[in-house]
């Protein structure tokens, strides 16, 4: 008996406010009229299966309630004869149930279609063959009937009993195949095929033979079964595949979308020939095409990424890049993200020109399109995937790079960001490209609505321009953005000129960002409403000088710094060089000036007086070593930074593929399909028998090596030894449930009656169903199960009592308080990884802080830092060579996100204190950020608690 068809209860909740009635008024009810029978009878069975014994009810049940017409109650009866006990102690069958037998088999003959039926479902219940088998003649009798809900299960009442008693019916494979011959309805069909595939095999291949070509013309319900049996048959005895792989060809046509992803997944599982991975796949990418639903499109597109896993199906996938790409019209961004990393996954120097087309395309309709709120998200997305083709093709950074520049000046900075990311790493790496960028940088330059663009694209300019004719360009851009100077004088003469105020700018909240060293930094929100009339009066660099933002200032003066040095070298009159310095170093005197005045709304920071003061001061003594550390330290930096980077990306392309390949050895054996032994091609794991367990929750995981290490270090004792009631609980933890498995144990010499466990829960735990009570036999024991569900990733507590009465005894009711279960946060905590970029801007969102202080016994940075890694379950997004050499501070940026979709950020900063000696333990603080208070508090507590118990 597999795992699947463990047998099934049926469980019915009750409230336990109100006194159990006594078994006289329970009698009287039962002989009343129908409303009080119903309700008597509904009590009966609340009342046995909370574990009373009613044997003086059983005649009254026969006499007075059997015999009714009445529909609900012959469906209560049916419960009720499936949960009382029909035999005596010593495992005889009682004599009452003769008359019992007697009414079923009436109601076997009932000319009523539903209570025959419902008969039937029932007898697949019983487990008692005496009691079966003078009920044979008609259940046999049941199949020739002519509706086809009595049909249906009568032949489920067949296979359960030939399952159960084959003695009773041998002839059962013989009777249902004749039947399913002769049977035109689909629902019985399809119940009489699976009784064949599971009681006889070769029958159901017989019949499957001689229909084989109608297939397509049978139902949905009986297509999936015959994908079941060619699978089985397959699985178990490979050299019928040839047989059977045309009909799965053929159910990939089906009209049912089930049957065509049962089919696809059969189809790749029995052959990996090219021909039929682009058949299932084929059938796959129209499966996500066509149905509605996102979740059947995510399951779908995971297949397809299953797929590619395989090397030898991956060049057949390639071929379908263009297909898959059509998946890109569904409005979902999760589908469209993923569908992205598969096509790029896919994308060879074969389909990439053609790729390109379709993801510059999408980049034009999400312009045009109305504004939506995961437009953004999806343009970002289209964004870093042209950006990775072109990394890894450089042919197509042409083509992309002018439809991309015109983001730069989009409303949404993200995108904007992402953009000049991609144009800084391309105007670095590919030199021919330089005069196509620095023309498109020149011409959306002024249109340029964020000043964090800004920024970027000014340190572009300025680093990249080498010709007198860009770098004249450049100034002239600047001037333009600058508007007239000096700015003070001709701010105050405007003010004097116009009494209305020219803009209303209002200023939000700052917000504090993490830089990459882990320290703050602060950026404000600006928000600005201009009149329409005036929106063209005041220029793009000077809007953001007079709303207080300088470091754009700081920016703008190292650009002009490099521009000028590099002029001198590139002219060699000396009356246009001291022209264009002096032209340059008026510029960051006027900024200066404006920022010392009162006209900007936030006077400019020390940091970027001094940044502007030295550009000054370099460009008044132009010294080689300036014109050096300028011109060319600067580009190093970042080109060390985009080859550390890059190598990055490789490293961790080249464990992906070290995943995917299958190392053969040169000493492997080499299997022949052909002379394989049966048993050991059935060793596959079976697809069907795996996914019902998987979706029952039973996927077998493989143990730890140390067997403690699995399920002992989870079991919590509840109670002391020297209590009446010993307890201990197993906390199984699946995902969004928790499964109690509780052992109690009597420790004394007297009957424990209506033994209760108790239980209340805090934080965001909810009891799904409140223990039954149960009796102990002196030094007995019992296992107790409670679930639990789960809403969110925050510590829980579990806790409660143990409540009984002793029998004999006149005093109340015993009570034994349990200890506390703390549910762990690390079940439901997974390492994830996030760019700088996103990690920066959930930072700045995130409201809820905890800043735990570094409390520990461990002298070395990097040992504690991977401690706290191990014990939070969280990844390290700062890369190694960043970590590696020793400076006495170390600073690092961790993620991690819960199974609910919560985020959880962290930025350890901690340093080693050098004056107290090299066995002083580490300082410092982690700063943990989440969306939720509770993940935040309940890392935090995670870590106090770790840090403290690490011994060394």
């Amino acid at each position: 008996m597999t795992a699947a068809e463990n047998v099934c209860y049926t469980l019915i909740n009750v409230p336990m406010d109100s006194e159990p009635p006594s078994e006289i008024s329970l009698k009287n009810d039962l002989k009343g009229d129908v409303k009080l029978k119903t309700e008597a009878l509904k009590k009966v069975i609340i009342m046995i299966l909370n574990g009373e014994k009613l044997p003086g009810l059983l005649m009254t049940i026969i006499r007075f309630v059997l015999p009714l017409q009445d529909h609900t109650i012959k469906k209560l009866l049916l419960v009720f004869w499936e949960i009382v006990p029909k035999t005596t102690p010593d495992g005889r069958l009682l004599q009452e149930m003769i008359l019992v037998c007697d009414a079923y088999r009436k109601d076997l003959q009932h000319p009523n279609e539903f209570i025959r039926g419902s008969t039937l479902r029932f007898l697949c219940k019983l487990k008692e063959a005496e009691l079966l088998e003078p009920l044979m003649p008609a259940i046999r009798a049941c199949l020739e009937h002519r509706h086809s809900y009595v049909r249906r299960n009568a032949v489920l009442a067949i296979y359960t009993i030939y399952r159960n008693f084959e003695h009773l019916i041998p002839d059962a494979p013989e009777l249902i195949h004749d039947f399913l011959v002769n049977e035109k309805d689909a629902s019985c069909k399809r119940n009489a095929f699976m009784m064949l595939i599971h009681a006889d095999q070769d029958r159901a291949l017989d019949y499957l033979s001689t229909c084989i070509d109608q297939v397509q013309t049978f139902g949905d319900i009986l297509q999936l079964v015959i994908v079941e049996l060619i699978y089985k048959v397959c699985h178990a005895n490979p050299s019928e595949r040839a047989r059977f792989i045309r009909c799965i060809y053929n159910l990939l046509q089906s009209s049912s979308p089930a049957v065509k992803y049962e089919a696809a997944g059969t189809l790749v599982t029995l052959s990996s020939a090219p021909t039929a991975i682009k058949a299932a796949a084929q059938c796959y990418i129209d499966l996500i095409i066509k149905e509605s639903d996102n979740n059947v499109k995510l399951i779908v597109l995971d297949r397809l990424i299953e797929l590619k896993e395989h090397p030898s199906h991956e060049r057949v996938l390639q071929d379908l890049v263009m297909d898959i790409l059509r998946v890109l019209s569904t409005p979902d961004l999760e589908v469209r993200k993923k569908t992205l990393q598969l096509a790029l996954d896919l994308v060879s120097s074969r389909n990439v020109e053609e790729l390109v087309i379709v993801l510059k395309k999408e980049v034009i309709k999400t312009n045009n399109v109305t504004e939506h709120e995961d437009t953004d998200k999806y343009r970002q997305l289209l964004v870093r995937t042209l950006h990775s083709c072109s990394v890894r093709f450089p042919d197509m950074a042409a083509n992309v790079i002018p439809v991309l520049m015109e983001f730069l000046s989009d409303n949404n900075e993200a995108a904007a960001a992402d953009v000049l990311e991609f144009v800084r790493e391309a105007i670095q790496r590919f030199d021919n490209l330089r005069p196509l960028i620095v023309e498109k940088m020149l011409e959306v330059f002024h249109a340029i609505k964020s000043v964090k663009i800004y920024r970027g694209a000014l340190w572009i300019l300025g680093e990249y321009c080498s010709t007198k004719e860009d770098i004249q360009s450049v100034m002239t851009e600047v001037l333009r953005s600058l508007g007239e100077i000096p700015i003070v004088e001709s701010e105050i003469k405007k003010e004097a000129g116009e009494l209305k105020p020219e803009e209303e700018v209002s200023v939000g909240p700052a917000q504090k960002l993490v830089t990459e060293m882990g320290t703050y930094a602060t950026q404000s929100a600006l928000s600005s409403s201009r009149p329409a009339k005036k929106e063209e009066d005041r220029p793009p660099l000077r809007g953001f000088l007079l709303d207080g933002d300088f470091f754009v200032a700081a920016s703008l003066a190292t650009t002009l710094t490099k521009i000028a040095l590099r002029y001198v070298s590139l002219v060699q009159e000396k009356k246009k060089q001291n022209s264009f310095i002096a032209e340059a170093m008026l510029l960051m005197a006027t900024i200066l000036h404006l920022g010392k005045s009162s006209l900007p709304k936030k006077p400019i920071t020390d940091d970027d007086v001094d940044r502007i003061s030295l550009c000054l001061k370099v460009l008044s003594e132009c010294s080689p070593l300036m014109n050096d550390i300028f011109n060319k330290e600067c580009r190093q930096s970042l080109s060390h930074m985009l080859s550390a980077k890059l190598e990055e990306e490789k490293l961790s392309q080249k464990k992906e593929s070290e995943k995917r390949n299958v190392t053969v050895q040169p000493d492997d054996p080499i299997s022949f399909m052909q002379l394989t032994a049966k048993n050991e091609m059935s060793s596959k794991e079976d697809q069907f028998q795996l996914s019902l367990l998987a979706a029952m929750g039973n996927t077998q995981r493989k143990e730890a090596a140390d067997p403690l290490a699995s399920k002992l270090n989870k079991v919590t004792q509840l109670t002391g030894f020297s209590d009446p009631v010993y307890a201990e609980a197993y906390v199984h933890v699946n995902q969004y449930d928790i499964v109690l498995d509780v052992l109690v144990v009597n420790q004394t010499s007297d009957t424990l009656q209506n033994c209760t466990l108790e239980l209340a829960t805090l934080g965001d735990l909810k009891l799904v169903e409140k223990p039954s009570p149960l009796t102990l036999a002196p030094h007995d024991f019992a296992n107790i199960k409670a679930n639990v569900k789960v809403a969110s990733t925050e510590n829980g507590i579990i806790f409660g009592n143990i409540v009984y009465d002793v029998s004999g005894a006149a005093s109340d009711r015993n009570c034994v308080v349990l200890s506390d279960i703390h549910i762990d946060i690390m079940d439901y905590i997974q390492p994830a990884s996030c760019t700088d970029a996103e990690f920066r801007q959930m930072w700045a969102e995130f409201e809820w802080e905890n800043k735990v202080t570094v409390n520990t016994n461990i002298i070395d940075l990097n040992e504690y830092l991977q401690h706290i890694l191990k014990s939070t379950n969280m990844k390290c997004l700062t890369p190694e060579k960043a970590l590696s050499g020793y400076c006495g501070f170390m600073a690092a940026n961790l993620y991690a996100r819960s199974i609910f979709g919560e985020d959880a950020l962290a930025n350890v900063s901690i340093e080693k204190p050098i004056h107290l000696g090299p066995e002083a333990p580490v300082t410092g603080h982690i700063r943990i950020r989440a969306k939720s208070q509770g993940m935040a508090l309940s890392l935090g507590d995670k870590i106090n608690l770790s840090q403290k118990k690490t011994s060394l």
